[in-house]
């Protein structure tokens, strides 16, 4: 076995140094990502090698075990699919690669990227070749570093990442390109030309036992200032702690509608769409957590704004976490910066938020929905809308994004994390697919137009 020394596995330049030096193409390479002692399960090598050339993988990942203060944890990872775009795809500690792959992937880097390299491998890999998830423990890490899952979770849009992320953002952009999903950035125009509304917004609150948080929220929007008619929908899914008898302290006022669905099985993404549905539903559908609050008295004027100013058919906006003081907490301002109107749709398959507050033209989202889960639904129509329409941004802070032990948000168990993930993936997974039916319909109607 030939062992090769690098300084860091994520440039272009030693990703080819790797393989101008690799000679017998019917071997595997092994890739060690990181500098963890890791040691192998007995035969645990000869099995990735088999499996490997069984399912004639260009690269195979298993899941692995690490000791943490003296106890052996599992930690099993997330299948591979075509959306696994995000950069920050945890494949553990060990990647093996079938040689005549890696030359020949390389080869076809032609981007010298610093930080990007070995995203821009495995994409390459990924264009022409299986990429296997073992779903078997064989190797154990004795010694690894712990990253706060928010820290990595917003690593994307920390300013200090920023030439990273311009980086990686290239490189999945021609992966869209080579596999045919790029989208030009070319929409179609929110012309808000529908008139049958009696309030121009909504602010929707779903809610579930959150007695401490709801009225502050309540209280967020009854504050708003506006040149038009707001109001507010609160979907109560069957609260039991005391909420709903806070909701109802409220609903003298003409502006609040309390909602209670009548099946007990809805999640957020369905509760939201019973707001949306509903006959007094606003123009344009304005995102407020029970968690959560608006930073000042001109949020929803800013956004409806935005609206017009910008032609776009749904509104993200910038918001700061705090604590329950209302005191910034890390990582403090989330602008997502990164988004771009020549890009931003082609980008968003890469991240894994868009941010908040979110706000949506009404008649779109009636048509499109949101899908009836409690996590990810608002990454979803956040796709489903930018394949065809612009998003607008706003960068000034409009959200106060309140963390406390018993929010969504809170730390959750490696199964759970990995399920959110996969999630994730597979909606970017079924929007590649959508996007390569659009690319191909326009090869064509190019074909029989100019031929």
């Amino acid at each position: 076995m030939e062992k090769i020394r690098i300084s860091k596995l994520v440039s272009t330049e030693n990703i080819k140094a790797i393989a101008q030096q690799l000679s017998n193409e019917e071997t595997y390479t092994l890739l060690l990502l990181g500098d963890s002692e890791i040691t192998f399960s007995p035969l645990a090598l000869k099995r990735m090698a088999q499996i490997a050339e069984d399912s004639r993988a260009g690269l195979l990942y298993s899941d692995y075990t690490i000791y943490e203060k003296e106890q052996k944890i599992n930690i099993p990872l997330c299948d591979y699919q075509p959306g696994s775009l995000r950069d920050d795809f945890d494949f553990g500690h060990v990647l093996l690669v079938k040689t005549s792959v890696l030359k020949e992937a390389s080869k076809s880097m032609d981007q010298a990227y610093r930080f990007a390299g070995l995203y821009d491998l495995r994409l390459k890999i990924a264009e022409n070749y299986p990429v296997i998830h073992v779903n078997e423990y064989l190797y154990t890490v004795d010694k690894t570093e712990t990253i706060a899952s928010e820290e990595k979770q917003f690593a994307y849009v920390d300013p200090k990442n920023r030439e990273v992320q311009v980086e990686m953002e290239a490189a999945c952009t021609q992966h869209l390109k080579n596999i045919g999903a790029y989208l030009e950035p070319c929409f179609k125009e929110a012309t808000f030309n529908k008139d049958d509304f009696d309030y121009e917004a909504s602010v929707v609150i779903p809610v579930r036992n959150r007695v401490n948080t709801i009225e502050d929220a309540i209280l967020s929007v009854l504050q708003q200032e506006t040149t038009f008619p707001y109001n507010l929908i609160i979907v109560d899914n069957h609260s039991t702690d005391g909420t709903s008898e806070i909701i109802s302290k409220y609903t003298k006022n003409q502006r609040i509608i309390h909602l209670i669905p009548s099946t007990t099985d809805l999640n957020i993404g369905g509760c939201w769409n019973l707001a949306v549905h509903h006959h007094a539903c606003g123009k344009f559908a304005v995102q407020l957590d029970s968690d959560d609050l608006y930073a000042h008295s001109q949020v929803l004027q800013t956004i409806v704004d935005a609206f017009y100013q910008q032609q776009c058919a749904m509104v993200v906006g910038t918001y700061q976490m705090v604590n329950f003081k209302l005191e910034e907490i890390p990582p403090g301002i989330i602008d997502h910066r990164e988004w771009t109107v020549e890009n931003g749709r082609n980008n968003a398959l890469r991240i894994n938020g868009l941010g908040a507050p979110r706000a949506f033209y009404t008649p779109i989202l009636r048509e499109f929905n949101l899908p009836d889960t409690s996590y990810g639904e608002d990454y979803a129509i956040g796709l489903r809308i930018s394949r065809e329409y612009q998003i607008g941004r706003i960068y000034d802070v409009l959200y106060l994004c309140r963390r406390w032990e018993g929010n969504s948000d809170a730390s959750v168990s490696i199964e759970k994390m990995n399920g959110f993930n996969t999630y994730k993936d597979r909606l970017r997974t079924w929007e590649i697919e959508a996007r390569k039916k659009i690319c191909i319909s326009k090869f064509w109607n190019y074909l029989t137009t100019n031929c």
